[in-house]
């Protein structure tokens, strides 16, 4: 049996989407386990289990696991989807070569300023492994980011038990054969597509490269305060126009794929 776990919050925009694409895609049993928070509880019916949640994407994540492993026997298939990401093909080859390399097969977003840690948008191991690890997938652990200082973020505690415990895993890659952004509307192992979220929270070190390029800073005292004030304004003006220009995009391929189709994956394939 495969269960999955996908978190969907105050939008149902993806569910409709996200359960057909699997339903067409995943021929193995299983079964679908959410949590609805802020959404219409009539969309439970395109699930199997809705679990009542609260809390940080990456504790209903956890919690859901949990849920699972009441039901799970060791060897059932536990695989985590974020809210918009779907299968575009059958993941089960894909799942079954590398679970038989690894006990656990996950996105790395590499793109992005080389993350380390694996990412829920598209993870397979199984119940029995995720209980004994034990996963988890909130932050706290850190790396070295983009900007030379100390980060973390969703997955990491689950890098570091990896880690710990030296215990491999396998990376699954970006595939795109056209980038239409540098971290967005992203296919992963030719078989699972991410949308992508946060358009408005700030932009990804992945965007952040294409940045404007800090004007040098003035030698007279007097006039390094102006500069600063003329390299923030114009980084604000970079800022609001990609997110503008992301949004808008978000949205044209968001009508696309939900008006059903294949046009919007050969954009990109």
């Amino acid at each position: 049996m495969l269960h999955i776990a996908t978190v969907h919050y105050r939008s149902p925009r993806w569910i409709e989407i996200q359960t057909r694409y699997i339903r067409e895609h995943v021929g193995v049993p299983h079964r679908v386990w959410t949590s609805l928070e802020g959404i219409d509880p009539a969309y439970a019916a395109h699930f199997d289990r809705v679990i009542p949640q609260k809390g940080m994407h990456a504790a209903k994540l956890n919690h859901l696991a949990i849920e699972i492993g009441t039901e799970a026997d060791d060897d059932d298939l536990l695989m985590f989807l974020d809210g918009d990401a779907f299968p575009i093909a059958d993941p089960m080859p894909l799942v079954n070569d590398a679970l038989a390399k690894a006990p656990l097969l996950a996105v790395r977003r590499a793109e992005n300023a080389n993350e380390p840690q694996p990412h829920p948008c598209f993870c397979v191991t199984t119940a029995g492994f995720w209980r004994t690890l034990p996963g988890d997938w909130s932050a706290g652990y850190m790396w070295t980011g983009a900007q030379g200082g100390l980060t973390s973020d969703v997955g990491a505690n689950l890098l570091r038990r990896l880690e710990l415990s030296g215990t491999p895993w396998v990376e699954v890659l970006r595939s795109n054969r056209t980038n239409i952004d540098p971290l967005f509307f992203a296919i992963y192992g030719n078989v699972v597509y991410h949308h992508g979220a946060g358009f408005m929270g700030g932009m990804s070190p992945a965007h952040r490269e294409s940045a404007p390029t800090p004007l040098e800073p003035a030698r007279a005292p007097g006039l390094r305060l102006a500069m600063r004030l003329v390299n923030r304004a114009r980084w604000e003006r970079w800022e609001r126009r990609s997110e503008r220009r992301l949004a808008r995009l978000s949205e044209r391929f968001y009508e696309r794929i939900h008006a059903g189709g294949s046009g919007w994956l050969s954009e990109l394939t």
